[in-house]
């Protein structure tokens, strides 16, 4: 059976594919799985290639939105410069391309379960928390490394749109071992401070 998440953000990607919209539009259309769904969609290109000029939007408009959700609210807002962004039909067309292959991994790990701490508010807010503590780590200038926390996003993204109590456990537990891994590449990158200015 096809994970809510994969159908969605499928169904997003081929609405894109056919005709121009904003990010506005698609928060607009799908009130408080907004959230969610457009995470999803923000982060998920970061597993492939980008365009270049996409990387710092796609990141400043998921920090915004978890710290939106770490906040408690229900009612998603971007910048209006974020809002307006439309993705290029090429990219869209490759990120559908790419699409099953994450819904196969997804859909071995996520089903309903544990929906008392799925539904639970505070929860809501502790994942804006983590997926914005994420999207900082997402956005360091370090090479290779962008597919790291994006996979911890996307867990969040699926084990709440699946209300997936369990997978929210896991998620916390990646979060923090995605966090020692970034502090041991940071601790080797002050060991080799020579290597950090030629990354820089």
């Amino acid at each position: 059976m096809q994970l809510r998440f994969s159908q969605d953000i499928e169904s997003l990607l081929k609405r894109l594919a056919e005709k121009p919209l904003t990010l506005a539009d698609i928060l607009a259309q799908t009130s408080e799985r907004g959230f969610s769904l457009v995470i999803g969609l923000l982060v998920l290109p970061f597993l492939f290639p980008m365009p270049p000029g996409l990387t710092g939007v796609l990141g400043i408009g998921n920090l915004v939105l978890s710290v939106q959700m770490a906040l408690g609210l229900r009612s998603p807002w971007l910048p209006r410069k974020v809002a307006r962004l439309q993705f290029p039909r090429g990219f869209v067309l490759t990120l559908l391309k790419n699409l099953k292959r994450v819904n196969g991994v997804l859909k071995k790990v996520a089903k309903p379960r544990m929906r008392r701490i799925a539904n639970n508010p505070y929860i809501w807010q502790i994942n804006g928390l983590c997926i914005a503590w994420l999207t900082v780590l997402l956005m360091l200038p370090l090479p290779l490394t962008n597919p790291i926390p994006t996979v911890g996003i996307l867990l969040f993204v699926v084990a709440t749109l699946e209300s997936d109590g369990f997978l929210m456990c896991v998620s916390y537990a990646v979060t923090g071992l995605i966090t020692l891994l970034f502090a041991l590449i940071a601790y080797l990158l002050w060991q080799m401070p020579g290597l950090f200015q030629n990354i820089l």
